[in-house]
Order: C-alpha cells, then sequence, then structure tokens
C-alpha cells in the first residue's frame, strides 16, 4: 500500500477509459481501490457503452446465430470523434476540480490521443494501460498488421461474420463453444480460472464500432505530445503483446523525443493483474508527477 495520507493525497482525478467491448463496470476494481486511497477516479462509459449497449435479440439465450451475423446495431456509425467529444467533456468537468490524470486500457488508448489531441491544455498525465496508442502509423487497424502484432491471440478470437456494411465489429462473448472460451482465456485472462472468464464475458458488450479501428487515431506532436505520459506494459498479455506494445512505445518517443513514455512494467495478462491494489498503486504514482 502506499505512503499517502489522507492530507497529503494529491488533488487528482483520474478518468478512466475502458475498451473494445468493455464499459466502466470494467476499471470498477480499480475505482474502489483509488477511492479507498483517498482518490478521486470516474469510469467512462463510451458512447453506446454501459447503459447505453446494444445486445441484439439474437445474442440472448436461446441464440439465433444465423440472425446474429445480420442483425442491424445502433453503434453503427460511431466514430472516434464521438468517443473524443464525450471523454473531453468528462475531462472540463474534472478539470474544474484539479489535475486530471487520463488512463487507457486496450483500445482505450485510441480514444486517449484523440481526446489529448482536443483538450491537452486540460490533462496532466497519460497512462497508457497495456494499451493501444497509434504515433507513426495511421490507425489501430495498421498496427495490428505489423509483425510485432502477429502472435497476438486476437487473431484466433474469430468474430461474428458480419457484412462489412453493418459497420460493426460483433464477438459472441456468450458463446457455448469450449474452443473459443479457451481461447478468450488465453488471450486475456490466463491466470484465470474458467469459473472467472465466464463471469468476465459476461459482462462484454457484443459489439464495437468498426470505425475505431479503422480511422486516424494518431496522436498531433503539438498537442497530445506535449502532455507528460506512461505506459504501464503487461507482460503476460496476448492480445496485445509486448513486442507490440514496445514497438508503439518505440514510435511515440521517436515522434517526441523530447517527451518519451515513462515505462512501468507488470507481470499481467490484458485484464490486468489479478490483484487491482498494484494497478492502483501505478497510478497513485501518476499522481505524484501530475502535480
Amino acid at each position: 500500500m502506499s505512503n499517502l495520507t489522507a492530507t497529503d493525497t494529491p488533488p487528482v482525478t483520474f478518468v478512466l477509459v475502458h475498451g473494445a467491448g468493455s464499459n466502466a463496470y470494467g476499471w470498477s476494481p480499480v475505482v474502489a481501490e483509488l477511492g479507498l486511497r483517498g482518490h478521486r477516479a470516474v469510469a467512462v462509459d463510451l458512447p453506446g457503452h454501459g447503459p447505453g449497449a446494444h445486445f441484439p435479440l439474437s445474442y440472448q439465450v436461446p441464440q439465433d446465430l444465423e440472425r446474429l451475423r445480420q442483425e442491424p446495431s445502433p453503434l453503427a456509425g460511431t466514430t472516434l470523434a464521438d468517443f473524443a467529444a464525450h471523454v473531453a467533456s468528462v475531462v472540463r468537468r474534472a478539470h474544474r476540480n484539479g489535475p486530471v490524470v487520463l488512463a487507457g486500457q486496450s483500445l482505450g488508448g485510441v480514444t486517449l490521443n484523440a481526446v489529448a489531441d482536443l483538450v491537452p491544455e486540460l490533462i496532466s498525465h497519460l497512462v497508457y494501460v497495456s494499451a493501444l496508442c497509434p504515433a507513426k502509423r495511421v490507425s489501430v487497424n495498421e498496427l495490428l498488421a505489423t509483425p510485432e502484432a502477429a502472435s497476438s491471440h486476437i487473431f484466433k478470437m474469430t468474430p461474428v461474420p458480419t457484412p462489412p456494411e453493418l459497420g460493426v465489429t460483433r464477438v459472441n462473448w456468450r458463446s457455448g463453444d469450449p474452443d473459443f472460451l479457451r481461447i478468450a482465456k488465453e488471450a486475456m485472462a490466463a491466470d484465470s480460472s474458467d469459473a472467472e472468464v465466464r463471469a468476465m464475458l459476461n459482462i462484454l458488450e457484443p459489439d464495437e464500432s468498426a470505425a475505431i479501428g479503422a480511422g486516424d487515431g494518431r496522436g498531433l506532436p503539438h498537442r497530445w505530445g506535449r502532455i507528460p505520459r506512461t505506459f504501464v506494459r503487461f507482460t503476460e498479455d496476448r492480445t496485445i503483446p509486448p513486442a507490440l506494445q514496445d514497438l508503439m512505445i518505440r514510435e511515440a518517443d521517436e515522434l517526441t523525443p523530447g517527451n518519451p513514455f515513462r515505462v512501468r512494467s507488470l507481470t499481467a495478462p490484458h485484464i490486468g493483474p489479478r490483484d487491482p491494489a498494484v494497478l492502483a498503486g501505478e497510478l497513485e504514482q501518476v499522481a505524484r508527477l501530475a502535480l
């Protein structure tokens, strides 16, 4: 635990952004730990996620897999600009109370880039928690096409084969296929039990806008690039492999050599350390830097 006391806790608000198919609930153990340490923290539901998530009728039990391939989604057409505008509005409100640390996990990293381009003056520190961070490459899809991404288990976790005009990437997290459970466990939570993985899959959402991965997600050197940043590497991540994490760190640092990543490494799979205190402790250290 930290040595910070109630009187010297930095007056920082953590704004936390989830990844693909997830929601604010994914951050809840870390939010609880930060709160118990005396910090302010808010986890954001991105547009079309959380209470606004879409669960196709064909996704329910009993599932209609043929219909699931075709059923429209309100997330179609949702853009990175939509995500950024929503999170920027949260950052503006949080900034009224003091410095803001903006953190994102997995696909949430590309939203961090976009928000930092919008309101760099309101963000004291960016934290990429094994998160996607295009810098020299235009998009998430370009990053996933690199040799460093070739070992990612994301390519084994086959999505529902929806037509391109549907505009979403759809994953059947409620699949009864034991091979899917095995691959999902290997990809995201290899150190968890099957029961724990099923519980995790049941809070995930099937749809993500295809535009998020395809759009220009680069941070602008003169805006995003001027904000101090930390990358928390997960050394056991099989979704965003360490080689890809290191590529993103290296390319971002080459783009803004005067403001390199502060890098921290944790032994953790894609969903993070089993003990939320470990990640909360890393964020708490960032809070000291954000003053």
